[in-house]
């Protein structure tokens, strides 16, 4: 089977996993923890980070370390995987969902403007949904498989009503934003490394910022609010931290980031290029302001065809393939939440087919699935 996303652990994972072996360093203290910190500092061009131990907890520290409180409100696409929204639950707040995009399967600036300006009050400096008194906190875009969100809008419109901004950026380490890395475009950017995306440590996540204060207090949260070596703890924490183990897998896997962001590339032209010709098909979204980081790649086809039985044909052939993510709005524990109209989220998800898009493919493998494809279309 070609599956669709395996971790590549041919570099230094193994020497680096004997080290923390070998000094007996195997929990969340330990040399390679601040080492893989700095390295996703240093890569994103942020000032600041700290590791944690998923993405989804990234985002739940994101947010709280932003002010999000309960029984508030955070934007969030709906088109995103559903930890997005789960995160914010986390804080006890709800998501206030808004469509995407055609051109780039991100949250859609003019959606969400108009939204704010229909439903939305700013009282005391402070904005506030009409109907239910709650106050919104928060705005947090998805950079939609490795795809920045247009940012420069999104952060016109946070500044309008006061309101900070959280990027999703679990898929998105290696890309950049009208020519610029992504590590200090919004108030704080969170990445996944769970097993499946470009870089991973097995799991874990990491916050970047040009904020000290957001970063310190998401650390200081994530660590269970621990006022230095004694027992001694000023507020609720959570026991997020990031442990050794996963930091040298990490750290080994960001040595070679560049290599494996242009394979991820690669992988995307391979698809486009050799399957270009085929009827009733279309390819992922590319947007003049951002270079995606390409995390998975794969097909949009029309409603002659669909997405299940397209994968089960694959399958047979010894190719794995997947739908893609159901929207937010369609999940049941939000399907009462606070949304805008969905035109676009509503249409595209069911049409949506993710090919194979490991590192590791190999040529063959490329050439096998591409003449795979264009047999079963």
């Amino acid at each position: 089977m070609i599956h669709l996303a395996e971790p590549n652990l041919t570099g230094n994972e193994r020497k680096y996993l004997n080290e923390c072996i070998d000094t007996t360093f195997v929990s969340s203290v330990g040399a390679f923890v601040s080492k893989f910190e700095e390295e996703v500092v240093r890569v994103t061009e942020a000032d600041f980070g700290t590791a944690v131990s998923s993405g989804t907890a990234g985002l739940h520290m994101a947010l709280k370390a932003v002010g999000v409180e309960k029984d508030e409100l955070v934007c969030i696409p709906s088109f995103t995987f559903i930890a997005t929204a789960n995160a914010v639950m986390h804080c006890g707040a709800q998501p206030w969902l808004i469509d995407i995009a055609k051109d780039s399967w991100t949250m859609d600036p003019d959606v969400l403007a108009q939204e704010l300006q229909e439903k939305a009050e700013v009282r005391d400096g402070k904005v506030y949904h009409k109907s239910s008194g709650k106050r919104i906190a928060a705005i947090m875009p998805v950079y939609t498989l490795g795809m920045p969100a247009d940012m420069d809008k999104i952060k016109r419109i946070a500044a309008e009503y006061h309101l900070p901004v959280v990027a999703d950026a679990a898929a998105a380490i290696g890309a950049r934003y009208k020519g610029n890395n992504i590590g200090k475009i919004a108030d704080v950017t969170v990445f996944s490394f769970n097993g499946n995306k470009t870089i991973t440590c097995g799991g874990g996540g990491a916050l970047v910022s040009a904020n000290q204060q957001i970063i310190e207090k998401a650390h200081h949260l994530a660590t269970t609010a621990r006022c230095g070596i004694e027992y001694e703890h000023d507020m609720v924490g959570y026991n997020y931290r990031m442990t050794n183990i996963q930091a040298a897998v990490g750290c080994a896997q960001l040595e070679r980031v560049d290599e494996f962001v242009e394979k991820k590339k690669y992988i995307r032209e391979y698809y486009s290029k050799h399957l270009s010709g085929i009827k009733d098909i279309s390819f992922f979204p590319e947007v003049e302001w951002a270079e995606s980081a390409c995390w998975f790649s794969g097909l949009v086809l029309s409603d002659k065809y669909e997405v299940k039985k397209v994968c089960e044909l694959l399958k047979e052939k010894g190719i794995e393939a997947r739908t893609f993510w159901k929207p937010v709005h369609q999940q049941k524990p939000y399907v009462n939440e606070e949304r805008s109209e969905m035109k676009v989220a509503d249409n595209l998800w069911k049409h949506v087919l993710t090919l194979p898009s490991s590192t590791g493919i190999t040529e063959e493998e490329l050439k096998y699935i591409v003449s795979t494809v264009k047999e079963i279309f």
